[in-house]
């Protein structure tokens, strides 16, 4: 059943409220766990840890289909969403705080992830396949909106309060407070605009608990027997093998003073450079890898867009050796690097589409984000403690020699010379 209401009235509020917690977690998190004082080594581990949600989300999503309409789903998370920034608020003012909000931290996690399944099965449910097609740039523009919110507005906000107050744990604390409230607000608003587009919990509900355990374990059977399933794993792990270490260290190396061999910016000046400029470079290097692979195919750019990511890495050396960089050369080189990395990691989501092409095409492709998350997780875990031991400078060497990773697994690869490729 398709609702009358315009889309107009959740399709942004819904993917902006997608994006959010996930910056929130993987972001955020990061930097202020720096500006309170963890070590680097702490920081990327226990950070690093928070992935799981994500990547093991494949296995509960057939579960969130057969207990509850995905509207309920959607507007249930959103409370608990932010019921667990409220407590992330709360905790950093308690003795055990780091503890404490690590584990609100984790409840953020799995929550947006099951959050993450319920949105995206009620925009299929809720739209014409002609509306998903139309709507679906406004969905992604929405969640590159709250990145920008995250990751720049907020850390901006919260250094505003650090300045002002001179108390890092209260501009933290204000900061998941106002999450908080405006995730009670997206709650509220949500139950009342977001259309019933299920009249009952659907038939999947009459699906009994061990028949789609059984659904699910075939479909995870023939995702490995698939033509070439090894190579694709390798790819999905290995792809963004340094751009997984180096995400979890760039905030830390623009927040770490000078004599730690950082570049010694403020918080609210991270926000900016990271947060905005940053994701405006990763947007637009998305957008025009997605035109160039439409023009000439996945398998033309591939190892164009895999040496594009590996070879902007070069900037963050570059500037863990320059003497002073200006802010608008750190600028510059953030941008570059995040372009990079979004012009790259266009190949890196087309191959996984094309990968999952088949009978099970949307199961096997959110099982593939599953790698995906988990091709981040692991590298990211270490790269704090390797970064301790070698320094940022010989860091960022480090991540240069894991680029050859990502051209390697390049090779291992078979595509259709067509696919991607707009057809006349």
């Amino acid at each position: 059943m398709l609702s009358s209401r315009s889309p107009w009235w959740w399709i942004p509020t819904l993917y902006f409220a997608q994006g959010l917690p996930y910056i929130a977690v993987m972001t955020l998190s990061v930097i202020m766990y720096k500006r309170l004082g963890i070590s680097n080594t702490d920081i990327a581990l226990y950070t690093g840890w928070l992935y799981l949600p994500w990547v093991i989300k494949p296995f509960w999503s057939p579960f969130v289909d057969i207990l509850s309409t995905k509207r309920r789903w959607v507007i249930l998370t959103q409370w608990l969403v932010a019921i667990a920034f409220g407590a992330i608020a709360f905790t950093l003012q308690a003795s055990l705080w780091f503890q404490l909000s690590l584990a609100a931290f984790w409840i953020v996690a799995f929550v947006s992830a099951t959050h993450d399944i319920a949105a995206d099965g009620f925009y299929m449910l809720a739209l014409s396949p002609h509306q998903q097609s139309f709507y679906v740039g406004i969905r992604s523009t929405f969640y590159r909106i709250a990145s920008i919110a995250g990751q720049g507005a907020l850390v901006v906000v919260a250094g505003y309060f650090e300045d002002s107050t001179g108390n890092i744990p209260l501009a933290w604390t204000i900061v998941f407070a106002i999450l908080s409230v405006l995730f009670l607000l997206f709650a509220i608003y949500h139950t009342r605009v977001l259309p019933k587009a299920e009249t009952s919990v659907n038939d999947r509900s009459k699906l009994s608990f061990s028949r789609v355990t059984r659904d699910f374990a075939t479909i995870l059977g023939s995702f490995f027997r698939k033509p070439r399933a090894l190579s694709a794993i390798l790819f999905m792990l290995l792809y963004r093998l340094p751009e997984a270490q180096l995400v979890k260290l760039i905030n830390p190396f623009l927040l770490d003073g000078t004599d730690a061999g950082g570049l010694g910016l403020s918080t609210s000046q991270v926000g900016i450079v990271y947060g905005t400029i940053g994701i405006i470079g990763l947007t637009l290097g998305g957008i025009i890898g997605g035109l160039l692979a439409a023009r000439q195919g996945l398998r033309y750019w591939l190892r164009p867009m895999a040496w594009s990511m590996s070879l902007t890495c070069l900037t963050f050396l570059y500037l863990s050796y320059a003497d002073a960089p200006s802010l608008l050369t750190i600028n510059i080189c953030v941008f570059v690097e995040q372009f990079g990395y979004g012009f790259g990691f266009t190949a890196y989501m087309l191959y996984l589409i094309y990968f999952a092409e088949g009978p099970y095409s949307t199961a096997h492709y959110s099982i593939a984000t599953g790698f995906m998350a988990l091709g981040m997780m692991l590298p990211g875990m270490a790269a704090g403690w390797i970064q301790e031991t070698l320094g940022y400078q010989h860091f960022f060497i480090w991540t240069i020699i894991c680029c050859i990773a990502t051209i390697a697994v390049t090779y291992t690869l078979k595509i259709d010379p067509s696919f991607g490729r707009k057809q006349s």
